[in-house]
């Protein structure tokens, strides 16, 4: 089978596209045969050895969606023929985090792509609790395009920051794919909705997807712009998984008792924190890791139904992968990127 994958970490010429072995499937297993998968910054991260993949050569990816062509023994939900998508959170089932359906947290929580082979290729063996019946009708594009960034959202939203009618929303990064989610989820729940981007095609996007405003971060004071528009009050809730200079000024935009969460810091990781903003504002700042099965279950059939639309920005042979990661880097276009196996694309 064709597969991409890399030999050594790096820059983007360390991506290849080309034969490696097919996966044999254990009694667990699913042996799928992959339509189209999803690229995230999680993906460039791996890619330049943040982490380092647990070993060479490693093939990436953590969302993808294709049709099951053998299952493993033991496999009770799946046969042959079924459409299925990739859902990338692995956790062991056992340990005190598990028995709690905090899935998220669990001592040996993993992800797809990362820490474990990936499913950008031809074929891919995929544990069955890493897949979820995709219905007729969803293009394979928007199924590989959807699990990662929406679960997270979903997530980061509705479950730790408990997302109501009446909150201000901030989200950060609104054209990349975490953003782009958290604006549809932030609307749907009935909030007010600020997002950020660098351009003003970005921004018509965003609220497009149902940003109330917009706000150039090239043009202009994010803080500024949000205390404008409240009246000096601030926002209740911060979505940010950009870090970097942002994340000193989210104190300065959130409101007294305001919530805060974080699932990534693609501008930097170690920004300086004024801590007495913080405690003298009383601000709530949460973490938030991928999503646990509850929460695929509550936001995937949104997604299923039209409820929620991932923008995806290209599509591209997997040969051009290198082509894929630089628009990531890069931060060109709105919403997500997706390859497809060269033989599948039809340009």
């Amino acid at each position: 089978m064709n597969a991409i994958f890399y030999e050594e970490t790096g820059s983007t010429d360390v991506l290849q596209y080309g034969e490696q072995p097919a996966p044999e499937i254990g009694s667990d297993e699913v042996l799928v045969e992959v339509k189209a998968a999803g690229l995230n910054h999680l993906d460039v991260w791996t890619r330049r050895g943040l982490p380092t993949p647990p070993s060479f050569p490693h093939i990436p990816g953590s969302d993808a969606a294709g049709v099951v062509r053998e299952v493993g023994d033991r496999v009770t939900r799946f046969e042959a023929g079924d459409r299925v998508a990739v859902y990338p959170s692995v956790y062991c089932g056992e340990c005190e985090f598990c028995r709690r359906g905090d899935e998220t947290r669990c001592d040996e929580f993993k992800i797809i792509g990362e820490h474990t082979r990936g499913v950008h290729s031809e074929l891919t063996a995929v544990a069955e609790a890493n897949l979820v019946s995709l219905p007729e009708g969803v293009d394979w594009e928007t199924a590989a395009a959807t699990p990662l960034v929406f679960q997270t959202a979903w997530r980061m939203l509705e479950t730790r920051a408990a997302v109501s009618q009446s909150d201000h929303v901030l989200v950060h990064g609104a054209s990349g794919g975490v953003g782009h989610a958290a604006v549809q989820i932030a609307a749907h729940a009935g909030a007010t909705v600020y997002a950020t981007a660098s351009s003003e095609e970005k921004l018509a996007y965003a609220r497009d997807i149902g940003a109330d405003y917009a706000i150039n971060y090239e043009a202009a004071d994010f803080v500024d712009a949000v205390h404008d528009r409240t009246d000096g009050r601030g926002v209740d809730v911060i979505i940010d998984h950009v870090g970097g200079d942002n994340w000193t000024d989210n104190m300065d935009a959130a409101v007294k008792g305001g919530r805060i969460v974080t699932c990534g810091a693609t501008a930097g990781p170690t920004p300086e924190t004024n801590i007495s903003r913080i405690f003298w504002k009383q601000l709530d700042v949460m973490g938030s890791t991928m999503g646990n099965p509850g929460e695929i279950d509550e936001v995937l059939p949104l997604v299923w139904d039209g409820t929620f639309e991932p923008r995806i920005r290209e599509v591209l042979p997997m040969s051009e992968i290198a082509r894929g990661h630089e628009l990531l880097e890069e931060r060109e276009g709105f919403g997500k990127v997706v390859v497809v196996p060269d033989a599948e694309y039809d340009g």
